[in-house]
This record gives structure tokens, sequence and C-alpha cells, in this order.
């Protein structure tokens, strides 16, 4: 073992045995949760390291949620949820939050849309007077509908314009599924963002933005009586609208390879491979994870080495799947060097798969991906934004919050075999989709 090999092997013994990490020093049952009578659910976890605290509200409403006629709705109210409220008029949110020495974000994809709130711990009244008055009274003012619906327009033309990535996206996502409403973009379709009506708008928040319809994780110097006399004062007489309707699609297999082709003033193809995989919860999901890390995370990644590295038949390469509530893809893109053929290129990604798909990979390839993924596993729980985020991701889309504590455990289980498996039945040519975004001189 090389020297440096051998520091990395020792942090990650030191990691996982407990020293100065924030993780280790938390256990299950230091996360307190509670469920409030309207269904709010509230996981605690106090963290009293720095005198500040955040609030991460995972909204289950995404993309998925949606039907043609009002795709892009999900994002909207993003947008919309800092734009006034009974009590605080179009930008107070964060005008109030700054004052208070907080700020904020959020975002929206296929699955859910989170918010985030990072603040000083003397200002949790704050906090949770404005998140239960944007939840309770939301304000869809026409003349501020009318304002945002132009600031996401733009956006959608400005996103498809700049980025190659997703362009090609878009495309290749809306052919992988034929069925299923992950074939919707999450920005929505341009004839729908412009005809979006008031009713549309008041529906749909209506509807997913009831509270038994969220989790809210807060993590720091607070306390969890704190936590729960402020919840039951503030959320809890917001009352519920009942569950929203459960999406009953379910894309059938696919059983035979897709292509799609667009063209753009570019210098050179990009293409992307978009395979089927199972959801989150799904056993082979860690299997997946690391198989994604072994193909592109790393100058020495397969395909990075092989595309990049060693050779100029692409500039860049990248893979990833993202947390889903249904099956979802793994998706690789790359971007071809000078002079390289998107078919070319294609097929140097294939040599690579089936060379993992025959022999599998080296005792130390598989070892060093474990010991990227525990690395970021345990530094995003050192910080307290890391773990809100980790306990909300976890209890949303694992079920529970107690399987970010499985976590690293359910990695190193991964076997070698378990990496050929997993690539011999989700990486075949009919389980996937494959686009290429060419030079306009390819016509």
């Amino acid at each position: 073992m090389s020297s440096m090999n051998l520091r990395k092997f020792l942090l990650i013994a030191l990691l996982a045995a407990g020293f100065g990490t924030g993780y280790a020093q938390t256990k299950p049952e230091d996360v307190k949760t509670f469920t409030l009578p309207n269904g709010m659910k509230f996981l605690v976890l106090e963290d009293h390291s720095i005198p500040n605290a955040n609030m991460y509200i995972f909204w289950k409403v995404g993309s998925r949620n949606e039907v043609h006629g009002i795709t892009g709705l999900s994002h909207f109210f993003e947008h919309m949820m800092f734009n006034g409220s009974k009590n605080y008029g179009p930008k107070q949110f964060d005008r109030v939050m700054e004052a208070n020495g907080g700020s904020n974000n959020a975002y929206t994809n296929e699955n859910v849309t989170v918010y985030t709130d990072w603040f000083q711990k003397d200002a949790l009244e704050t906090i949770f007077k404005l998140e239960s008055d944007r939840i309770a009274n939301l304000s869809i003012d026409p003349k501020m509908v009318e304002s945002e619906r132009g600031v996401v327009l733009s956006e959608r033309s400005t996103g498809l314009e700049n980025s190659n990535y997703r362009l090609l996206g878009e495309l290749v996502q809306s052919v992988a599924f034929q069925e299923h409403p992950y074939m919707l973009p999450v920005i929505g379709f341009e004839s729908d963002i412009k005809s979006w009506t008031q009713q549309d708008l008041e529906n749909y928040f209506k509807t997913y933005y009831s509270p038994n319809n969220a989790t809210a994780v807060i993590v720091g110097d607070v306390t969890l009586e704190q936590v729960k006399k402020l919840a039951d004062q503030y959320i809890e007489p917001i009352a519920s609208r009942g569950l929203p309707p459960k999406i009953r699609t379910v894309e059938p297999p696919q059983n035979g390879e897709r292509r799609a082709t667009t063209y753009k003033d570019i210098s050179t193809p990009n293409i992307m491979m978009a395979y089927h995989v199972p959801e989150t919860k799904h056993e082979d999901y860690y299997a997946i994870d690391l198989l994604s890390s072994l193909l592109t995370s790393g100058n020495s990644s397969r395909l990075t080495k092989s595309l990049v590295m060693d050779s100029t038949l692409a500039t860049q390469v990248s893979s990833f799947t993202d947390q889903s509530f249904d099956p979802s893809l793994l998706v690789m893109y790359a971007i071809a060097g000078n002079n390289v053929s998107a078919d070319h290129l294609e097929k140097a990604i294939d040599r690579q798969i089936e060379l993992v798909v025959k022999e599998g990979v080296t005792d130390n390839e598989l070892q060093k991906v474990k010991n990227q993924k525990l690395m970021e596993f345990y530094r995003t729980l050192e910080t307290i934004n890391g773990k809100a985020n980790s306990l909300g991701t976890y209890d949303v889309f694992f079920g529970d919050y107690k399987k970010m504590f499985e976590a690293p455990e359910l990695y190193k289980k991964v076997t070698n075999e378990d990496i050929k498996r997993v690539a011999a039945k989700y990486l075949s040519s009919r389980n996937r989709t494959v686009g290429y975004l060419l030079p306009e001189k390819s016509k």
C-alpha cells in the first residue's frame, strides 16, 4: 500500500471509529421526531457546536406530480413561495431573514421541492413565523404571477441555450420515459408556462402544500422543547387538506434501444446514455452508486482514464443517478474531443462497460471508490447543514432517517460480484436511450 493510500485508509478508519467527526458522535437515538396533528413531520437534532441552526422543509412535490398542461408548476411555486404572504409582502421573506442574520435557498427536481433556512439560534421563532405564514397564507397575486411567469420563461430559454447538458438531458429524458411523468422537464414546457391559469395555481398549491405532505428537519443550537413549542404554536393550526393523489403510472420495462438526435452550434458532439435503474429504496442502490463512481469519479476511474486521461477521445465524462421515488435513470454524459465522432466515442464507452460486465473491477478500484464515498459521507455530516440535508434525504427517499446510519456498512458490503451483476443487469443496450447533440454542420 502506497503512503498516500495508507494515509487515506487511516483517515477512513479514524472517521469510522468516531474521531473528529460530528457524524460519529451522533447516534440514531439523538434524532428526535414528532408529528403534528395536521400531519407535518419534524426531525430535530440538537447540535450546540456553534450558535446557529438550520431548517430544511422537504415537500413531496416535483415534476413527477404534474401532467401535460400544467408542467413546471412545482418549480414555479419555488419562486412564488418568496413572493408574498399574508403578513410579509413580496421579497419580505428574504429581507426579514437577512435582517435576522439568516439566509435561504430552495430547489426543485422531479421528486421534491426543498426549502432551506440558515440562521442564528435567536432567530428560530422568526423562522417559524415566516415559514408558517407562507404555508398557510401564500399570496398568489395575479400581478406577481405574471412577473414570475416571465422570469421562468427566461430561465427556461437561457438554460437551454447556455447548457448543452440541459438541452440534451431534456431530450433524452423525454425519450427514455414513454409513460411515467419523469418524462416531463422540471422547468416545464414553454407553452404550459405561458398558459397556466389562476385556478391551476390555486389548486396545485392547495393539493401539494398541505402540512401532511412535508417533512421538516431542524439541526443546530436549539432544543427539542423549543422546536416543539414553536411548531405547536405556528404550524399546528394550519389545517391539512388530505394527501395528494398517488402516482399510479408505472414505466414498463424497456426492451430495445432508443435513440434521439438534435443539433446546435457547437464544436464537438455531446452524447448521453441513460439506463433505467430502480428507485432509491431498492436493494441495488448502493452497488449502482458505486458502479457510477467506478466509471467516472476521479482521474483513475474507468471512463475518465480511458477517454480523457489516456487519450483525446473526450474532454469530459460524468455519470450520476439521483434519489427518486420511482425507478429512474443512471445517466452517462461525455463531450467528444476534436475530430472525434459521436459514434466513435459511444463505442469507446461501450468497450469499458463491457469490460466491467465481463471481468468486474479490481479490489483496489472498488476499495478506492468505497473510501471516496465514506469520505464524502462523513465530511457532509461534519456540518449542521450536512446533517439536516442528509437526515431529510434519508427519511424522505429511503423511508426512515435511521437508514442514514446504516449507509456506511451497506457501502462496505458491496462486492465485485455485485458490481458485475448490476452492470450486466442494467447497463444493457436494450435498457438504454442514447442521445446525440451534434454540431450544425453535421446535418
